[in-house]
């Protein structure tokens, strides 16, 4: 190898030469080396200044960390490799057993009894779909695509905030410092890289610890799988039920008629899924990123230490600013979540009552979970400035089952036909009079829709003087066999109701 032109003769390679060599490669950093000594700065001092280790062995092994974290990304705004093997490894701590064929047939048979008891509480017929239990790396096998739908918007704002943060601050350093820099092109990708690490472990942590606690696929209110599929894992309900007063079996039972209740509710709607994702991803199309709280986040991290990039980024780097409509789809999102948590509970309810004697204290503790939400829900709300809880789940669920009190099951989940019929956050305020509200509502359009008809067919009084039907004068018959002056088939009597 011919000697490098920016060392001295006979010398040893320094930490930031090095450091330079595996983020820029070797042209761009003897480029950059060769500027910064002809601006008359030491390389070597700009060295200790980064905090470089000056032990080659520990330099070596954090270059071969920088070098793998910068590669393995791609073009993607969030380095997805990285978030997989993050995503395991954190599901994997303190253990994943494998799901046994034995416990496996016991998963499947306990989902079928909970599809069986939900035909008496809901209109909604099964799902279709498959029943499978999981492992917690299953759990992140199988749900990463969805968390990749929904981050990567987040994570393109934040990766654009990251360069632009760097370069800002690149305005302040000395003349000579920025020639040097304007010769280095491959900054920016390299930032973009770094961003991209940065993220892919922020996701791959939320992710991981979300598998540690889900007990199947819909415990964020979200459905995180595409195709009609109810699920439990097993170790996670074991290690629920374990230290409560119900018996496992009862615990294990309770968890499938809500897993089985929610996919009956996503297989059936079809328009659910797409709408409360899409939710999210319009809140995510207008993130804008706290610039203040990313740059004193940058100044004070060691850009060769993915950890504690990670720990700084997540300290609060991507608080973010709320636009009037991100706040309109805040709304929408809580009330949504709400109404899905609220009929899953009200229908499950409904179904193990006869079977379950536990039934209501593991509905009380299983909506105190929700609401209070762990580690991985925080997670994500600092991730993309979104809480996954459902905060208005009592008066959703009194909705539900005051609707189904008073009109019946039948009607109660007809409301699932149309979002446009669905509960607006305003009627969720008064659940008790929701019913009477959509009961005056109905009476009044049918009444509309009454006179219309009457209108429409010269029933209804002329000129609103009063008169009476029979004093309307007699409508001349027509070719095509309308009514004659004794009534024919067409009078308003005959006529179906709206």
């Amino acid at each position: 190898m011919s000697q490098d032109p920016t060392r001295p003769e006979g010398g040893e390679p320094n930490s930031w030469e090095e450091l330079l060599r595996s983020m820029m490669g070797p042209a761009a950093a003897e480029e950059a080396m060769r500027a910064m000594r002809a601006s008359g700065l030491d390389p070597e001092a700009m060295s200790q200044a980064a905090g470089l280790p000056a032990d080659r062995n520990q330099l070596m092994m954090m270059i071969g960390q920088m070098q793998q974290l910068l590669a393995s990304g791609g073009g993607d705004p969030v380095n997805w490799r990285l978030a997989h093997d993050l995503a395991r490894q954190t599901a994997h701590a303190g253990g994943d057993p494998s799901v046994s064929a034995a416990e496996a047939e016991r998963v499947r048979s306990t989902l079928s009894v909970a599809d069986l008891w939900l035909d008496t509480a809901t209109e909604l017929g099964p799902a279709g779909g498959r029943q499978e239990a999981w492992s917690r790396a299953d759990w992140v096998e199988r749900t990463l695509p969805t968390w990749k739908r929904l981050s990567e918007p987040v994570a393109t704002s934040v990766s654009q905030a990251l360069v632009e943060t760097i370069e800002a601050q690149a305005e302040h350093l000395p003349p000579e410092v920025q020639a040097m820099a304007a010769q280095m092109g491959p900054v920016q990708g390299m930032l973009r890289q770094l961003g991209s690490a940065v993220f892919g472990m922020q996701v791959g942590q939320a992710v991981g610890t979300l598998a540690r606690e889900a007990f199947g696929t819909a415990d964020t209110g979200l459905p995180l799988v595409e195709e009609p599929t109810a699920a439990l894992v097993p170790a996670n309900v074991a290690d629920f039920a374990e230290g409560l007063d119900a018996p496992a079996e009862e615990v294990r039972l309770f968890l499938a008629v809500r897993e089985v209740a929610h996919a009956r509710l996503f297989a059936q709607v079809p328009w659910l899924r797409a709408h409360l994702l899409g939710i999210v991803e319009s809140y995510a199309r207008e993130i804008t990123i706290d610039t203040d709280a990313m740059e004193e986040a940058v100044r004070g991290i060691d850009p060769t230490d993915p950890e504690q990039l990670r720990e700084a980024f997540s300290g609060g780097v991507f608080a973010l600013e709320q636009s009037p409509a991100q706040r309109a789809a805040l709304v929408r999102l809580e009330t949504a979540l709400a109404l899905v948590e609220g009929w899953v509970e009200e229908v499950t309810a409904q179904a193990v009552a006869p079977h379950l004697p536990h039934a209501v204290p593991l509905r009380e503790m299983l909506r105190r979970r929700r609401a209070s939400g762990g580690p991985a829900e925080q997670t994500f709300a600092t991730l993309v400035g979104l809480e996954l809880r459902p905060r208005r789940l009592r008066e959703a669920s009194t909705l539900w089952a005051t609707l189904g009190a008073e009109r019946g099951t039948a009607e109660r989940d007809a409301l699932w036909s149309h979002p446009d019929l669905m509960p607006t956050p305003e009627e969720l305020d008064d659940p008790s009079g929701f019913v009477a509200a959509r009961r005056a509502a109905r009476a009044a359009e049918e009444d509309v829709d009454a006179a219309l008809a009457a209108m429409l067919d010269g029933t209804l009084a002329d000129g609103g003087a009063g008169g009476d039907v029979d004093d309307a004068p007699a409508q001349p018959e027509s070719d095509a066999g309308g009514p004659g002056p004794d009534g024919g088939p067409d009078d308003t009597g005959d006529r179906p109701a709206r």
